[in-house]
């Protein structure tokens, strides 16, 4: 089994399911992400890792209504260290940064937060709100926080009903040369 068809046996397993409170499927949202990444001529291992930003949500159980979440799922370490395993650092490091990300950019930038989803406010509270001064700072010394903060916006961007996007092994090119790169 290539790399390929082990994401594809995850997206068909889970990804079919409502994406958190949003409109779109786990699936769409994958697939509007990595849909924004190429529109913006991303290089391949932030287009890989847009497409699987949220792979943490499929391979671990998390309630699927955002109203039942007590605490943060940490869906973007556990999706990292499985991507660790596939593919170089600079498809996964950026994973496991898309989550601050939003929480930088709500520090940083002053109309990002007025672009949040609700479920993503909700999510926002549960993984500790915008970071303060002193954790945006060290949050920029991270080497992948600025394709980190890429993701993130394209994460924002990836939940609209209805958008036509490229299938899940159409990135089997991609996903198999940066695996090829792995360390």
């Amino acid at each position: 089994m290539t790399l390929t068809d082990e994401i594809l046996v995850i997206f068909r397993s889970r990804g079919a399911q409502a994406y958190f409170g949003e409109s779109v499927s786990m699936s769409e949202h994958a697939l509007q992400a990595a849909h924004f990444a190429e529109a913006e001529d991303a290089p391949p291992s932030l287009i890989v890792a847009a497409l699987l930003h949220d792979v943490g949500h499929l391979i671990e159980e998390v309630p699927e209504d955002i109203a039942d979440w007590t605490s943060d799922a940490c869906h973007e370490l556990v999706g990292a260290r499985w991507l660790a395993q596939r593919f170089p650092p600079e498809v996964s490091e950026p994973v496991r940064l898309h989550v601050p990300a939003k929480r930088y950019l709500c520090a940083t930038d002053p109309h990002y937060f007025e672009k949040l989803s609700a479920a993503s406010v909700v999510t926002l509270k549960l993984q500790g709100g915008p970071m303060s001064a002193h954790e945006a700072a060290r949050f920029e010394t991270e080497r992948h926080h600025k394709e980190a903060v890429r993701i993130r916006r394209w994460d924002d961007q990836g939940k609209i009903a209805g958008l036509a996007t490229a299938g899940i092994a159409d990135y089997r090119l991609l996903i198999e040369g940066l695996a090829a790169r792995r360390p």
